[in-house]
């Protein structure tokens, strides 16, 4: 897959582009879905695919104080999108300027001037431009106009006939069911952080050396509790780890919830290593326990899960 930072470098393709936009948080199920749409009716027509995206969340810079925590980071949306084999993504840097922009000069000088578009494809509640001001209807007139076809498509639904969303997926994560964010994602929600040092308690009073894996602020993670995941390494090896995303209650009375992951069956020195930490299933909440030795306890019952669970759920 191509990737090209602003459209202003893009340079049009001879036969035209099937493009479709959006934030693109979390390329689950239902962005999938309409991907897969995409790219079947730009085969049809012999079009290039282009997704248009953004460097950050547009609600980092229109409403920061409400804007959602990321499924994933620019770096791993583009690999997921690249995953989904379609040409081309254009990232769109989003600030002050771009959010005042309008609809129709969105339209006039991204999607036709730049991308060459002869088919949107959108989903039906799509919104774009100053205010979100634009909508499938303006797309729809410009496009009769300006010589593009516009698909707005109904939203993926679940097996309960609920609209797979990112704020769906993003609501179950906080209730901690990482199962069933899962289910919407297509695959196990995923937060990447550097390991770094933690209070050293682990592996000489506890007998289970974590790493404690820092996370950026606008990560989205899961409710506080303990998991059973898949760890990655920079190297590519994947480890089954029990991880505790948590305050540590039996040794804090405060402080904000720290990622600490055991990894199963495994030696080594890990700070300093970008992590790759994926959720499979929530074991249990967090909880203060009355001794050490009660904590101990605990924490060989959770890897026994942890190895059990995994067994049967491949990374």
């Amino acid at each position: 897959m191509e990737v090209v930072v602003g459209p202003e470098h893009c340079t049009a393709p001879v036969g035209g582009a099937a493009v479709t936009i959006g934030a693109y948080d979390g390329v689950h199920l239902g962005h999938r879905h309409l991907l897969a749409e995409l790219r079947r009716r730009a085969g049809e027509r012999g079009l290039t695919t282009t997704v248009v995206t953004f460097d950050r969340h547009p609600a980092t810079v229109v409403r920061p104080q409400s804007a959602p925590p990321l499924l994933t980071d620019l770096d791993q949306k583009l690999e997921l999108l690249a995953s989904t084999g379609v040409d081309r993504t254009v990232v769109v840097p989003f600030d002050r300027a771009r959010s005042a922009e309008s609809a129709e000069d969105f339209v006039r000088d991204v999607l036709v001037a730049s991308l060459g578009a002869r088919l949107v494809v959108v989903g039906e509640d799509f919104h774009f431009g100053h205010n979100r001001a634009g909508n499938v209807s303006l797309l729809v007139e410009m496009g009769t106009r300006l010589g593009f076809d516009v698909v707005g498509l109904a939203l993926e639904h679940d097996t309960t006939d609920r609209a797979v969303s990112s704020t769906r997926i993003r609501q179950l994560l906080a209730a901690g069911d990482a199962a069933g964010a899962a289910e919407l994602l297509g695959r196990a929600h995923q937060v990447r952080g550097t390991v770094v040092r933690g209070d050293g308690r682990g592996g000489p009073e506890l007998g289970f050396p974590t790493a404690n894996v820092s996370l950026p602020d606008e990560t989205a993670r899961p409710g506080e509790g303990i998991y059973a995941c898949w760890y990655e390494r920079p190297d590519g090896s994947v480890h089954q780890a029990a991880v505790s995303l948590g305050r540590r209650p039996t040794f804090h009375t405060a402080g904000s919830p720290v990622l600490e992951a055991f990894l199963l069956d495994f030696e080594g020195d890990l700070y300093g290593e970008v992590a790759r930490v994926s959720f499979v299933a929530r074991l249990r909440s967090d909880r203060r326990f009355a001794s050490t030795e009660a904590l101990v306890r605990q924490m060989h019952e959770d890897v026994a899960a942890t190895r059990s669970l995994l067994a049967t759920a491949p990374p």
